[in-house]
This record gives C-alpha cells, structure tokens and sequence, in this order.
C-alpha cells in the first residue's frame, strides 16, 4: 500500500483532547513485544463545518487543549495525516518469540519421543 500524497490536503490545526500513556504490553496475535512505552493522543479538528476526532500515538506527551498542526483530505475530512491507522501496528515477529516457540516445540516433540520409548 503506498502512503497518501498530501499535496491537494488542506492544513489546519486540532485540538488534544486527552493524552493517556499506554504501557508497553504483549501482543499475543503476533507473539510481538512492543519495545518502548507511547503515549495515545486524542485529538478534534472541525473540516467543512463538521468536528472530526481521532488519535494516534506519540513517544512524546502532548499536553489537553494543545492546537497541533494536521492536513485532511478535503474528499474524505475523516483522513488526516495524525492517523494511527491499521498500518500503525507492527507486522514483524521478533526473532526472540520464534526462538520460544521453537523450542516449546521441541521440548513437546522430546517429551513425546521418551514417552513413546517407555510404555
């Protein structure tokens, strides 16, 4: 998927409306470890008279009622370049959560090896 292009987007400036830190935690879908902690900003900003809200996360704070600069789509306002977005999330396993289920694996696969040998 290739990134927008921001050249026809129209600049304007939104409004923080919370920071909350979020930890660094397990994902368990990918078997992933999210390595530092970020913090998730929530954010309004009104385009062709309407308020449009979103967030996106950030390794820095961003303080209530801080006006941050964004550009929107004027053909869809809902699209801004702040987004997280589903593209926002890591795909990659580490090289650390493969070595751990391999070797579950093999020690389920050893396990079932001696059992088999002794009745």
């Amino acid at each position: 998927m290739t990134p927008p292009q921001y050249d026809d987007w129209i600049a304007t400036s939104a409004t923080v409306t919370t920071c909350r830190f979020q930890f660094a935690r397990m994902n368990t879908f990918t078997l992933g470890i999210q390595t530092q902690d970020k913090f998730r900003i929530t954010f309004d900003y009104y385009a062709h008279g309407r308020l449009y809200s979103d967030e996106f996360q950030s390794p820095k704070a961003i303080p209530q009622n801080t006006e941050i600069p964004i550009l929107y789509n004027p053909h869809a306002p809902e699209q801004n370049n702040r987004t997280s977005g589903p593209t926002a999330t890591p795909t990659r396993t580490p090289i650390m959560a493969v070595g751990i289920a391999g070797s579950i694996i093999l020690s389920l696969a050893w396990l079932l090896i001696l059992r088999g040998c002794h009745p």
